[in-house]
């Protein structure tokens, strides 16, 4: 063991303390990373190990040519969680990222029909009035009541959930009024808005999740809450720069790096992680291990199989897992006037969206686009742009063989793209692409299903019931990203690494690292 001079940020004074040798992390994607700067800065001796030549996971970056894609996560919400992270080490995200919140924040298109999401309430107000006469004051009694829902809930968000007893914490105790029992989402939109258009637009946020409206829980009202309640911010050069910036923090702090260094195992040894074996076949000790890979994939290819408790192949097939997506990245010739974030919902949106609930491969979907190169340059030559383009789309659970079916289904969503939008003339303007098809997310990037949301975000998926920060089947385990709690989506995987960082210090006696008090999260509207 070796003995490190260790002040923890709020602790208020220095002191002695014993801290292990090393600490192993197991993938270089947002919540790997944010682990090993939390826990370099807190003293220990960090090493990520990631199989690819780049950092980022599925927030990594994908280029073609001139042209810079985020590969994954296009949208920062809840951007405080982000900043305390970085203010916990002693800086600031400013230091390192140049983040511009976003108003418009996108638009929604129905058919004919046409919103567009402002964080202004007033603005808002105006743009429901145009399309939806009679329903501005939903948002008002929304933002009302729903305020008073993340309030209760996001402490518990907080929190670890590695016991039973911790179903008895007063923070969530206190929550239990506001978790909306027995409702979904799209059920508690409805007390706000009457058209069916409207609720879509307050609840189209459950793909966040990888989920139907009509299946996830209610209480995640609090997603559009905070959209409009505290923004939605752009990262200048792609969300794939956060990772960036965790990794210089995390080396800064002492953390090393190790691209291109596949993990074959972990090492368990009467019933401890010890540390891992790499693909080259060495070895590595190790005091404690976060594991960052997709959740699935470590089950089925890096935990050993004596040591699986619970955790095993065959309960993972009993799990109810997220969606897919249909990529396409595309480097065009010219800008597009379009706004920075759009969704174009199909005809059928609730009968699409069953579909990719049944593990069925529709014809009617909805589309996203990221038109960034409107506000970035850096992503695309003068002139040019590289758009974004995503289709939710059932796992490989659909057993679809998307390598026969991908250049068909590629053309469907640019007969989609220049019928239905504003991207008319699309085709001739593309000079380079990529493809990702949810069979490249199970085959190319380690990711169970395909379903790159993970782990469904069900009642009985949440909290203790999902996958613990502090691994149950075997100890000396930790693990961050989407398939733990708090769950996806970039804030929550922050957060989960948070809440391990936390509790690796509690072992050693450590000061944890200090969460910002839920009031200081002011509502910022853009002006």
């Amino acid at each position: 063991m070796q003995i490190f001079s260790h002040s923890v940020l709020g602790s208020g004074s220095k002191k002695k303390t014993e801290l292990p040798g090393s600490v192993a992390i197991v993938g270089a994607g947002p919540g790997g990373l944010a682990a090993a700067m939390l826990l370099a800065h807190l003293g220990f001796k960090v090493t990520v190990y990631e199989k690819q030549a780049t950092i980022g996971g599925r927030n990594s970056e994908l280029v073609l040519g001139n042209y810079r894609f985020d590969l994954g996560p296009t949208f920062l919400m809840m951007k405080y969680l982000m900043d305390e992270l970085f203010e916990l080490t002693g800086t600031q995200s400013s230091d390192y990222l140049d983040c511009r919140r976003l108003d418009p924040m996108y638009r929604l298109q129905f058919g004919s029909k046409t919103l567009q999401i402002t964080g202004n309430p007033v603005r808002m107000k105006e743009n429901i009035e145009k399309v939806f006469p009679g329903e501005s004051s939903g948002l008002d009694r929304f933002m009302e009541k729903e305020s008073v829902r993340f309030e209760k809930l996001y402490p518990c968000l907080q929190k670890s959930y590695g016991s039973p007893t911790d179903f008895l914490s007063l923070d969530l105790l206190k929550s239990i009024p506001s978790l909306a029992a027995g409702k979904s989402l799209y059920e508690v939109l409805s007390q706000y808005f009457q058209s069916e258009e409207l609720r879509l637009a307050f609840t189209f946020q459950s793909k966040y999740l990888g989920m139907s409206p009509w299946e996830c829980p209610g209480l995640f009202a609090m997603i559009p809450y905070t959209e409009h309640a505290h923004g939605i911010y752009h990262v200048m050069g792609g969300l794939s720069e956060i990772t960036r910036a965790f990794a210089k923090r995390a080396e800064e702090l002492g953390a090393v790096i190790r691209t291109g260094t596949p993990v074959k195992s972990l090492v368990v040894k009467n019933g401890e992680a010890q540390g891992l074996i790499l693909e080259d076949g060495s070895l590595v000790s190790a005091d404690q291990v976060v594991v960052n890979a997709d959740f699935g994939h470590a089950v089925k290819n890096l935990f050993p199989e004596l040591a699986q408790k619970k955790w095993t192949p065959e309960y993972l097939e009993t799990q109810k897992w997220s969606c897919s997506t249909f990529m396409m990245y595309l480097g065009l010739d010219r800008v597009y006037d379009c706004d920075f974030h759009s969704i174009f919902f199909s005809d059928h949106y609730r009968k699409n969206i069953q579909a990719i609930s049944d593990h069925q491969i529709s014809t009617d979907f909805s589309v996203y686009v990221r038109n960034a190169s409107i506000l970035d340059p850096s992503l695309a030559p003068q002139g040019h742009s590289a758009l974004y383009v995503l289709v939710p789309m059932a796992n490989m659970a659909s057993q679809t063989d998307w390598n026969a079916y991908k250049e068909e289904f590629s053309e469907k969503v640019l007969d989609f793209l220049e019928t239905k939008t504003p991207y008319r003339d699309l085709r001739k303007h593309i000079q380079v692409s990529s493809i990702i098809t949810p069979q490249d997310w199970e085959s190319k990037y380690d990711v169970y299903r395909g379903a790159t949301f993970n782990l469904g975000h069900k009642i009985s998926q949440l909290l203790y019931f999902r996958p613990h920060n502090e691994f149950e089947d075997f100890s000396r385990c930790y693990l961050v990203g989407g398939g733990t709690h708090p769950g996806s989506g970039l804030p929550t995987i922050f957060e989960s690494a948070r809440i391990t960082a936390n509790l690796i210090a509690k072992k050693y006696g450590l000061t944890s690292l200090a969460q910002r008090p839920f009031q200081s999260l002011r509502v910022t509207y853009a002006e």
